[in-house]
């Protein structure tokens, strides 16, 4: 790259904030020079690189100048214009064609480095017999014991085709394992689980972001509830970031008549208003709860602010993330790309999704923090513009979505965490079959189930006392026998959660911890209320 890759990008950057109306908002300078042109701004952007270049002290690298220095441009205009290097890139066009190169694992940090919870069917991984447990010692001839999960899965991740040497340790092995494996697909998947829930309740996790195959993964979901019985659903968007804007039109299009506004995208001044509407197809009546939280972004706000719109359903949970800004790609040169702001998101009734960012730092409107006084006191919210609903509800925009049921997610502490971990190196064991009097529980080859039935997998009382003996003895976690016993139901159900994932899969696991969810369970709690919404709903559009 270099610098005539530089300036090309930053005449590109330019140019587009000419035509979009963006560059009036760079402080013209008070001199008699006049106004600020993108020809004068790229005269100084030279010349500020030609003094660096022969005079700065160190090895100037052009690459990370011109990767910050955009950066720093598109983050002047809002918090989600952004450069996007080469490998940044690469995995955004990964993950909107739900699939990337790599080995096909699921991993994560424990106390002493990353181990693999579970191999995806029909993956690299897979055919190589990688299994739950395996604690990956090196990556390419690279230590990787004091590595992190996401340090991992970018070594392991690459070209298709080409291979890649892993080291790992497992138990019952005297020596390191070693794999050469070949990079391939590794699903990508918008919807993560799909079971069902007591009193015909059915459950689906799309928290995978809005991909290209979003619509059609929901469908088949949707189909399978329905064959076991469902009467409800509860539909996941907590964690989910957005991503495609069509995809999100398409899953309101499955609960709303065809040919009513999904969402209104309001351009700069000039530009036409689009209403984009819903489409034909079989619409869904059954009562629906959609949950959100403050992850919950983008397209999930656009899918669950039409649902409140129209009183389709209920939305429970915690406030969203509040974005209503519109994003279009562009690829630059040598494989970088931005994506640069171009208009808002407006809910069927008028409601912007975006929330106020005008103060406050970066990483404040990211984590929320300037929502909050310095005593930790949540701020009153900017009262926003009062919209009314379709059931007479007064809501307001600029907030994200207020959910109809505010429930908060479940509650972490250190205990749990620790509980965590020594549940996990217990089932490590107690899958290898080292675990005395227990080795019935070995695993040979996962069964890559994605659903338990109800009692699959039960914690017996002679196994839950054998995890609490081996967890007391274990003195790096931290707990004792008394402090499990404290928390017996949570330490039975990580118990079965590692058991689930060992023996099965992610998708198993998360059921575990899903159905003991406070946020859940206040779906299934409230769905009387979304029954009552139905007929009322129905009516509206006869």
């Amino acid at each position: 790259m270099g610098r005539r890759f530089t300036v090309f990008a930053v005449l590109f950057i330019l140019a587009g904030a000419l035509a979009g109306g963006f560059l009036g908002r760079i402080p013209a300078r008070t001199s008699a020079e006049g106004e600020v042109t993108a020809e004068k701004l790229l005269t100084e952007y030279r010349e500020a690189l030609r003094v660096i270049e022969d005079g700065y002290s160190g090895k100037v690298d052009l690459e990370k100048v011109n990767d910050s220095s955009m950066q720093g441009m598109l983050f002047t205009l809002d918090p989600h214009s952004s450069f996007f290097t080469r490998e940044e890139y690469r995995k955004l066009n990964e993950e909107q064609a739900s699939q990337f190169y790599g080995i096909g694992v699921s991993i994560l940090r424990h106390r002493d480095g990353v181990y693999i919870q579970s191999v995806i069917p029909d993956t690299p991984a897979a055919k190589a017999g990688l299994k739950y447990g395996d604690r990956i010692v090196t990556v390419s001839g690279k230590d990787a014991k004091d590595w992190s999960s996401a340090e991992v899965s970018k070594n392991v991740r690459g070209e298709r085709g080409t291979a890649v040497k892993v080291q790992i340790e497992r138990l019952g092995s005297q020596a390191p394992l070693d794999f050469e494996i070949v990079r391939g697909g590794v699903p990508l998947p918008s919807v993560r689980n799909t079971f069902m829930l007591p009193n015909s309740v059915g459950y689906i996790g799309l928290t995978g972001g809005f991909q290209q195959t979003t619509s059609e993964e929901l469908t088949l979901s949707l189909n399978e509830l329905k064959k076991q019985g469902m009467k409800s659903l509860i539909l996941d968007l907590r964690g989910n970031p957005g991503g495609i804007l069509e995809q999100a039109v398409a899953v309101v299009s499955k609960f709303v008549p065809s040919g009513q506004i999904a969402v209104t995208v309001r351009g700069a001044s000039g530009q036409q208003e689009r209403e984009l509407r819903t489409t034909g197809g079989t619409v869904e009546n059954f009562p629906l709860v959609v949950l959100i939280n403050g992850g919950s972004a983008s397209a999930s706000e656009i899918v669950a602010g039409a649902v409140q719109d129209y009183s389709r359903g209920l939305v429970v949970g915690s406030d969203s993330f509040g974005k209503g800004l519109v994003q279009r790609m562009f690829r630059l040169p040598y494989g970088t790309g931005l994506t640069l702001t171009t208009a808002r998101y407006y809910t069927p009734f008028g409601r912007s999704l975006q929330r106020d960012y005008s103060s406050g730092s970066i990483y404040d409107y990211y984590t929320h923090g300037e929502e909050r006084t310095d005593g930790a006191e949540v701020k009153p919210k900017p009262a926003g513009s009062p919209v009314p609903t379709a059931n007479g509800r007064v809501l307001y925009g600029g907030r994200g979505i207020e959910p109809d049921v505010v429930v908060e997610g479940a509650e972490f502490s250190p205990l749990k965490g620790r509980i965590n971990e020594a549940a996990f190196f217990f089932v490590r064991r107690l899958v290898a079959g080292q675990i005395e009097g227990l080795e019935t529980f070995k695993v040979d080859k996962q069964n890559f189930k994605t659903t338990l039935s109800n009692g699959d997998l039960a914690i017996t009382d002679k196994l839950f006392e054998s995890f609490r003996v081996f967890a007391a003895a274990d003195k790096a976690n931290g707990v004792t026998s008394d402090l499990i016993s404290s928390q017996s139901e949570y330490a039975r159900m990580r118990l079965r959660e590692e058991l689930a994932t060992a023996n099965y899969s992610t998708e198993a696991g998360t059921q575990v911890l899903l159905e003991a969810d406070p946020q859940i369970l206040k779906a299934v709690e409230v769905m009387p209320q979304a029954v009552n919404m139905v007929a009322v709903f129905a009516n509206s559009f006869k």
